[in-house]
């Protein structure tokens, strides 16, 4: 297998931060119309379904044991995850999620430090370092920066981050090998039914749909949600875990604060000389995080050998 192109990481990780970025305003939509129970559900359910044709493919492929990590990985990166987010977006500002969903680059140096025995350099430790402050900065200038804190909602954002670096460890050190498409559809295959279980017998879903005019158009958001932001989203991403480091990967939370900008821009917010400054912050923490050998990179060598001090 020839070596992937050294841009293809940052071209992945570049459509993952503009299709993440997008998804809150989804949930939001999907919230106006159902529970935060029937949202989580209904974004796996629906995912599960996108990606049946797939699953099929490969089910007779793997081992017991590879069925097994599978299953732990649509719970941790996937099921677990959906009804949290669901549920805090409830209680808790766009900005303080922002900063805790930032917190997932964080956890999975910390969980493979701990877990896997991942080796990390001290600038790739900078880098998540300087990336979170550099998120945090951004966040804190587009919104009123008072953080308004509810711990029961943000609990929820901060156990869902860790539950994505968890889950990105486990793919980096035992499914390197497999084909994404595999793991994902596979590891909804494994979730599905019990979100479907869920949806159908202990929620008011389905009196919900035909009594309720506007569940058709929320039911629509939470389906755009479902097949790109989450289907098609993690296809990509688990292969930019298996073509980077597994903190690189989760680097893409460093970005939705700055797509929420863009976005915000877009809307006709006004535009503030401090988002440059922390934007420049989590490029350069990101691009420590990717650094592997801090001597020879590039960067470091052009400044090396042209400045003197």
């Amino acid at each position: 297998m020839s070596q992937p192109k050294s841009w293809i990481p940052w071209l992945i990780l570049t459509i993952l931060a503009i299709t993440w970025g997008s998804s809150f305003i989804l949930i939001k939509r999907g919230l106006e119309v159902f529970s935060p129970g029937e949202v989580g559900a209904l974004r796996v359910v629906i995912t599960w379904l996108f990606l049946t044709p797939f699953a099929l493919r490969h089910l007779k492929k793997f081992s017991r044991r590879q069925w097994l990590l599978f299953a732990a990985v649509g719970m941790v990166g996937s099921l677990i995850p959906a009804f949290l987010f669901a549920a805090a977006q409830k209680g808790i500002d766009s900005s303080l999620a922002g900063i805790l969903n930032s917190l997932t680059p964080l956890f999975t140096m910390l969980v493979g430090l701990v877990f896997f025995r991942t080796k990390t350099r001290w600038y790739n430790a900078a880098g998540v370092v300087i990336g979170l402050a550099g998120a945090m900065g951004l966040v804190s200038i587009s919104g009123s920066g008072d953080f308004s804190f509810n711990m029961g909602y943000a609990i929820l954002i901060i156990i869902a981050a860790l539950c994505y670096a968890v889950n990105v460890n486990l793919i980096k050190g035992f499914l390197q090998g497999i084909n994404p498409i595999a793991i994902t559809s596979l590891a909804f295959f494994t979730v599905g039914p019990l979100a479907l279980a869920y949806l159908l017998f202990f929620t008011g879903f389905t009196t919900h749909i035909v009594s309720d005019p506007a569940a058709p158009g929320g039911l629509g958001y939470i389906a755009i949600l479902s097949v790109i932001g989450t289907g098609l989203a993690l296809m990509l991403f688990n292969r930019l875990i298996q073509l980077s480091s597994a903190v690189f990967a989760s680097s893409v939370t460093y970005f939705i604060p700055v797509v929420a900008v863009v976005w915000g821009i877009a809307d006709g917010e006004h535009f503030r000389s401090g988002f440059i400054f922390w934007i420049l912050l989590v490029i350069t923490g990101v691009l420590l995080v990717n650094t592997s050998s801090f001597r020879n990179n590039r960067v470091v060598r052009f400044f090396a050998d042209n400045i003197k001090f």
